[in-house]
């Protein structure tokens, strides 16, 4: 298939190299020349303007947005409806909020358009290890794209199959969904990140609680004093607490033992907080998932062992650095 992708920055442009290796072909652009020139090289056609782009794209298009939620989104979209033809179709791949979805994709589809938002999990290493992606959109614009979705998606891999879900749909199984109408795929992307927050801060904690074991307030005969790296590479290897953010905190534990290089400033990208007031209009509890994001909040004030974990994870899957602000 023929996809025009708006947004090369890091996780844009290894969505780019990923189709173009399954066959697909890109039409790029980013206001900043470099990384669509350097797409070019390896197969990307750049062009250096949003209407260059449709212009080189085949009706019906398609046209992949990667920017940051809110006004940078919202702008390109809005630019782009004068340029397009009816049946032509915007994906949204960024973090937007769902009911921005919702109005986006109304008012789109008033003027013949398609919308789908797609919410999308891999961070910079979705390039080789594929992106999960959650999906909001008409069934049928959904199913027209398939080709574009089963190729960024990591696919079956070596995951065994999950007993009793003989006859339900096979995508799933390929790490894509098509989770329900526009707002859909966002809104269950802002969930899953709501989890990240908790998972991430229940690791943080256990860390912390291992690595001041020794602490001056124990008594000396209870005190231990632990290798963190070894119990996160051991727990990694058969643990009912195993997984990829596990992994993640190994690697960094084994590298840098205290996490000098860290100050646990953590950042939040809006998702955790879009998560709790879906919680709150729903009547929904969400005690860790609230506990988690408030001390993020707090970690901009004072940090603990337990935010460097947590920034540790939060540049090994996503490569976010922490603010200079948050240096000291």
């Amino acid at each position: 298939m023929q996809l025009g992708v708006i947004g090369l920055g890091r996780m844009g442009a290894n969505i780019v190299r990923r189709l173009m290796r399954a066959g697909h072909t890109c039409v790029v652009f980013d206001r900043d020349p470099a990384p669509g020139l350097a797409l070019a090289t390896e197969g990307a056609r750049a062009v250096d303007s949003l209407s260059a782009l449709v212009a080189g794209l085949a009706a019906p298009r398609a046209v992949w947005i990667m920017l940051p939620a809110g006004s940078a989104t919202e702008a390109t979209i809005e630019a782009l409806r004068p340029l397009l033809s009816p049946g032509d179709v915007v994906i949204d791949g960024g973090n937007s909020f769902w009911r921005d979805d919702i109005r986006r994709g109304a008012a789109l589809r008033s003027g013949g358009l398609h919308y789908v938002d797609a919410g999308v999990s891999g961070g910079v290493w979705g390039l080789e290890r594929g992106y999960c992606l959650m999906i909001g959109g008409e069934r049928e614009i959904v199913a027209r794209l398939d080709p574009i979705f089963r190729a960024l998606a990591p696919g079956r891999g070596t995951i065994p199959a999950t007993p009793g879900r003989e006859g339900r749909a096979a995508n799933v199984e390929e790490g894509y969904l098509h989770a329900g109408p526009c707002g859909a795929g966002h809104f269950v992307k802002m969930v899953h990140n709501g989890v990240e927050y908790g998972l991430m801060q229940a690791y943080a904690e256990g860390f912390d609680i291992l690595r001041n074991a020794d602490a001056s307030s124990v008594a000396p005969e209870h005190r231990f004093t632990l290798d963190v790296a070894d119990i996160a590479e051991a727990w990694r290897r058969g643990s009912v607490v195993s997984s990829w953010l596990l992994d993640l905190t190994a690697s960094a534990l084994a590298r840098e033992g205290a996490l000098e290089s860290f100050s646990g400033f953590i950042e939040d990208s809006g998702e955790g907080r879009w998560t709790l007031m879906a919680a709150i209009e729903e009547g929904t509890p969400a005690e860790v998932l609230s506990a988690a994001l408030y001390t993020r909040f707090r970690s901009r004030q004072g940090h603990t062992f337990a935010e460097k974990i947590i920034s540790a994870m939060r540049k090994g899957f996503g490569g976010h650095v922490e603010p200079k602000a948050g240096k000291g």
